[in-house]
């Protein structure tokens, strides 16, 4: 394969547009690029939480869902392209049950924290929740249909990051900070 960027700044987003893969042009605020941003985002969170070395048992999984996001934000800027499979979601899923039944059950609500990691997650399951809200306003803005196994993996992905978020406050002697009415 090729260089794919031998010149990083190329000037032709100095107008505040950009290209899809497609050649199409959009603006840098528009609901597409808005959402690919938003997973990109997603995606830089979780690189820095693996950087606070998590156990291998969650590095290897923030790993794979680090390939899926750039997935995902590839099919978003190739409109009709679809990379992101439902098998990914069973994937997410599988992790999700594994982790959860070594957790005990919740009777209360958590706050983000629990130690830096768990916060850490906590930060990046929020921005997993903004960018499926960005996917399902780029659906029901647009003619074309949306891969239906990318919502459904953002919708997993924030529940697995938030079971994820419990185990590691648990893995670094923190504990779960549980949310208490205020008088």
């Amino acid at each position: 394969m090729g260089y794919r960027l031998s010149k990083i700044y190329t000037r032709t987003g100095d107008q505040g547009i950009t290209s899809l893969s497609d050649g199409k042009r959009l603006a840098k605020d528009s609901t597409r690029i808005e959402t690919i941003g938003c997973i990109d985002e997603l995606n830089s969170l979780i690189g820095l939480l693996i950087a606070q070395d998590v156990p291998e048992s969650i590095d290897g999984s923030l790993t794979n869902i680090q390939h899926n996001l750039f997935d995902l934000g590839g099919g978003l800027s190739m409109p009709g392209y679809r990379v992101v499979t439902d098998n990914a979601v069973t994937l997410l899923e599988q992790q999700l049950d594994k982790l959860n039944e070594t957790l005990p059950p919740l009777k209360e609500f958590i706050l983000p924290g629990g130690s830096l990691q768990a916060a850490s997650c906590h930060h990046a399951r929020t921005v997993c929740r903004r960018a499926e809200r960005r996917l399902m306003t780029l659906v029901q803005q647009t003619d074309e249909e949306i891969n239906p196994a990318a919502l459904k993996y953002l919708n997993r992905l924030s529940d697995l990051l938030f079971v994820m978020a419990r185990t590691l406050a648990r893995m670094n002697h923190g504990k779960e900070v549980f949310w208490k009415k205020q008088k």
